[in-house]
């Protein structure tokens, strides 16, 4: 979200996305600035584009590498089942093993698969995305070999110098001293779209923040909302990522919440830690 009273929502180039209007209440320059003022209407513009930037460099990346077939029809149980999911718990418990700081060890399950794309989500939304050596290993973790062979090149070229640039980042993607750059993903919900023993097609809805926090950023943390599909094989004993999209919403309508400082944000960032999902 940009720093003024509203902001129009709209789609992507890509097709992807709803319409409607969302609207950003904001504290008043003196409670916290991030920064010093409001934008403007350039800051509208560029905050857009810095969130479709995100989201078009991604989808063309993985539309690249996988370009050339389909195969995500495979095991797909038909389209009745998709339309209605349960929203309570399971009860199941989540997996209490990690490979490389990610939850692994999923169940060979509806269930297990669906725990598996949330926390996939978590870390692929997460800050490593953006620094190369982290990126390449949450990759190797979470995506088939195959998968994540064929999609480091084209990953590293969408997390460009000048894309994270854009974002406030330095080439290596640091911050600047003094701020704190977010990135999150947050699971609301899954469903899943198609399943055998062997692949299954898993939806998740999640609310994302991402921005700078800090006082002198023009780029302060905003929320999106998005829905992340994941196509998986079961592949040497737990589920892996062989293909993924995204697309914007579904976006509740913003409520009328006060937004926080720079320091409280930061602060919350660094004392709130994420979570294992289970379904």
């Amino acid at each position: 979200m940009s720093p003024g009273d509203e902001h129009g929502a709209r789609g992507d180039d890509g097709g992807y996305g709803g319409t409607g209007q969302t609207r950003t209440r904001l504290p008043d320059s003196a409670g916290d600035p991030y920064g010093g003022a409001r934008r403007g209407g350039r800051s509208s513009s560029r905050s857009l584009v810095t969130v479709v930037g995100v989201v078009v460099l991604l989808i063309a990346a993985i539309a690249f590498a996988n370009r050339g077939g389909d195969d995500s029809g495979s095991g797909d149980t038909g389209g009745d089942k998709a339309d209605t999911s349960p929203t309570a718990p399971s009860g199941e418990r989540p997996v209490t093993t990690k490979a490389g700081g990610i939850p692994s060890g999923f169940a060979q399950t509806e269930q297990g698969a669906e725990s598996a794309a949330a926390n996939y989500a978590v870390a692929m939304g997460s800050t490593g995305m953006f620094k190369v050596d982290s990126r390449h290993s949450i990759m190797d973790t979470i995506y088939t070999s195959a998968a994540s062979a064929k999609l480091k090149e084209p990953m590293d070229a969408a997390y460009s110098a000048d894309f994270l640039s854009k974002l406030g980042l330095d080439v290596d993607g640091n911050p600047p001293e003094g701020s704190t750059f977010v990135s999150r993903a947050m699971p609301v919900g899954t469903k899943i779209r198609a399943y055998s023993a062997t692949s299954a097609k898993v939806s998740v809805w999640y609310m994302g923040l991402i921005g700078m926090s800090g006082t002198a950023s023009t780029d302060p943390v905003r929320s999106t909302w998005k829905t992340w599909t994941f196509d998986l094989r079961w592949d040497d004993n737990d589920w892996k990522v062989a293909a993924d999209s995204q697309v914007d919403g579904p976006a509740p309508v913003p409520g009328d919440d006060k937004a926080a400082t720079s320091d409280e944000i930061s602060k919350a960032v660094e004392e709130y830690g994420g979570f294992t999902y289970a379904r």
